[in-house]
């Protein structure tokens, strides 16, 4: 049955049509603009990631703060010390807390964060033992251990970067310290996060122990052979252990 036409559906009309036309041109112009950033077939994207995040930058605060703490060690402020060192450990627990609550995990974290950790820790072996507070041998057990560790992530490293999408650049010094190109992960093994806990206790009572006189001498005999025994476990469990570094597929 023919419907009548108003005026009113005769002043519409017009609009309408150019509003169908408009919409179609519009959806014409989305399909030419996605014609024009799809990539072509084998187009090789080289991967890299954000690496300026929160826990990042406090993670390379805790590497800054560690000689300052040796310095304060050697000149005997030893309370100075032992407040910036219990600010490294909040820290510490911090940058974890937000990574994993924001999701913003990243794998140069996964390495630096460690790092940090061992940065800190060798700074205060060699000035603590230097001083007397904390016996050399021990000190020597954990510095090894430690250098083995560093000497093992510069391989690992070398051996997981990707090649570059660019043939004509190669695996460049620059490239082999960008930390925004992802190659391995690190994961802790159980024993290391135990040991790496007890040594932060040893190095933070044995601070305690020049300025407040506690613990005992007995309790902190304990502890160093505590750490020594766990240090030359958590070194074997990297060896040992097939999960503690996982290369990248590329």
């Amino acid at each position: 049955m023919p419907v009548k036409m108003t005026r009113l559906h005769t002043f519409l009309l017009p609009i309408q049509r150019t509003f169908v036309s408009t919409k179609s041109n519009s959806n014409k112009e989305e399909q030419k603009q996605e014609k024009k950033f799809k990539l072509p077939t084998g187009t090789k994207i080289e991967l890299r990631e954000n690496i300026y995040t929160i826990p990042n930058l406090l993670t390379f605060g805790r590497l800054l703060a560690a000689p300052y703490i040796g310095y304060l060690i050697l000149e005997h402020d030893y309370s100075l010390a032992l407040g910036l060192f219990a600010l490294a450990g909040f820290t510490d627990m911090l940058d974890g807390y937000i990574a994993r609550r924001y999701n913003m995990k990243t794998l140069l974290g996964t390495i630096i964060d460690p790092a940090a950790d061992k940065m800190l820790m060798t700074v205060m072996t060699i000035t603590l033992a230097m001083e007397g507070v904390i016996p050399v041998p021990l000190a020597t057990i954990i510095l090894g251990r430690d250098l083995g560790l560093v000497m093992s992530a510069f391989y690992y490293r070398y051996i997981s970067l990707p090649e570059p999408v660019n043939e004509h650049i190669r695996k460049t010094i620059a490239r082999y310290f960008d930390g925004s190109i992802p190659s391995a992960e690190v994961k802790p093994t159980r024993i290391s996060k135990i040991n790496t806990a007890l040594q932060l206790l040893l190095m933070g009572l044995s601070l305690t122990t020049v300025t407040m006189g506690v613990p005992p001498a007995e309790a902190m005999t304990a502890l160093q052979w505590a750490v020594g025994g766990t240090t030359v476990w958590s070194g074997a469990s990297y060896i040992f252990s097939k999960d503690a570094v996982r290369i990248l597929k590329k």
